[in-house]
């Protein structure tokens, strides 16, 4: 199953969960009783937070698409160099060696939203996912914002080592 299928199957999902805790929530409206009231708008709550986790999911995948083929198109995106085991997994000292050398990239152009694109891809391919998504989130911001000034881009809460678990 690709992702985008997932997606779909997950947001479908989540559109079946709502009209039940809606239908759930006017269920315990209707009783009239203090604690059902309460417990009922609650279930009005629950779609409406999912909906927005989802609406920030979108957006996330389409802002970072749209950096991928605005990256594909200047001949920048990054290429895979990743050495791998037999079994296709990738080398951790392969790694962690494009780790450092994006790391130095991101570090020299605070300001350049394409490094912090590429650094995100090296967290992602060293298994770090969640510093993956805030780095490119960060690049998304830095697209988003036209004239930043590259002394003051804000790269230091996104540049680390990434964290590997042992699994």
């Amino acid at each position: 199953m690709t992702s985008r299928t997932g997606f779909f199957v997950l947001s479908g999902v989540l559109a079946l969960v709502a009209l039940i805790c809606v239908g759930e929530g006017v269920q315990l409206v209707a009783t009239g009783k203090p604690l059902g009231i309460g417990l009922g708008l609650c279930a009005f709550v629950i779609p409406v937070v999912g909906f927005w986790f989802l609406r920030q999911t979108v957006r996330f995948g389409r802002d970072s698409e749209r950096l991928a083929r605005e990256l594909e198109a200047e001949g920048g995106l990054p290429v895979d160099e990743l050495e791998r085991t037999d079994g296709g997994r990738i080398d951790r000292a392969s790694a962690d060696a494009v780790f450092a050398r994006r790391k130095a990239e991101a570090e020299a152009a605070p300001g350049d939203w394409r490094v912090f694109f590429r650094l995100a891809v090296a967290y992602a391919d060293a298994g770090d996912v969640p510093r993956a998504r805030r780095t490119m989130q960060h690049a998304i911001r830095l697209h988003r914002t036209t004239g930043a000034d590259p002394a003051t881009g804000g790269a230091g809460s996104t540049i680390g080592k990434p964290a590997r678990s042992n699994a």
